[in-house]
């Protein structure tokens, strides 16, 4: 089982989006539980995230709840990012055969301009990072950003693709 991770703030509608494609993958029984955790959102985030049936989080420390998770693996994602058609049956199949970390593919309709693309680092979690929960616990540190956990890691780049949080936003 895998569990979802995201850290939010003043994104209500990223959130959402978001959350509405991760319930097929809770239906396929895939995803055990999300957990959003938020930096002082002032819009309804907590609301979309408790409708949704997610854990939300206003204060927190990445050490306890990674801990606390039901899932054997983590998807550490940016709210707004959303997984392609697929992803459901080769994050299960990678899940089941191999221990390695693993990202989704960039989306082929959603990509930044040649410029952007060359002139800015790509954040960690811009296409998803999926590793280990007993790995994640080795990693985290109290005050740690959930991104940190995907730092300096070579991550496996799954055929399923993700359309970024930023395209979300416009």
């Amino acid at each position: 089982m895998l569990t979802v991770l995201m850290e939010c703030r003043d994104q209500e509608t990223e959130l959402a989006q978001t959350l509405s494609v991760l319930v097929a993958g809770a239906v396929e029984g895939l995803v055990s539980d999300v957990v959003v955790l938020d930096h002082g959102s002032h819009d309804a985030s907590a609301r979309v995230a408790d409708a949704a049936g997610c854990r939300f989080h206003t204060h927190w420390d990445i050490k306890d709840i990674v801990r606390s998770v039901r899932g054997e693996w983590l998807l550490l994602m940016q709210a707004g990012a959303r997984p392609q058609i697929g992803w459901i049956d080769e994050l299960g199949e990678h899940l089941a055969m191999n221990r390695q970390p693993a990202k989704f593919s960039p989306s082929r309709n959603h990509r930044p301009s040649l410029f952007k693309r060359l002139s800015r680092r790509v954040p960690p979690l811009e296409y998803g990072f999926v590793l280990p929960k007993k790995q994640a616990i080795a990693l985290a540190k109290s005050g740690m950003a959930l991104e940190q956990l995907a730092l300096h890691q070579k991550p496996f780049t799954l055929i399923s693709e993700m359309v970024p949080a930023w395209a979300a936003r416009g």
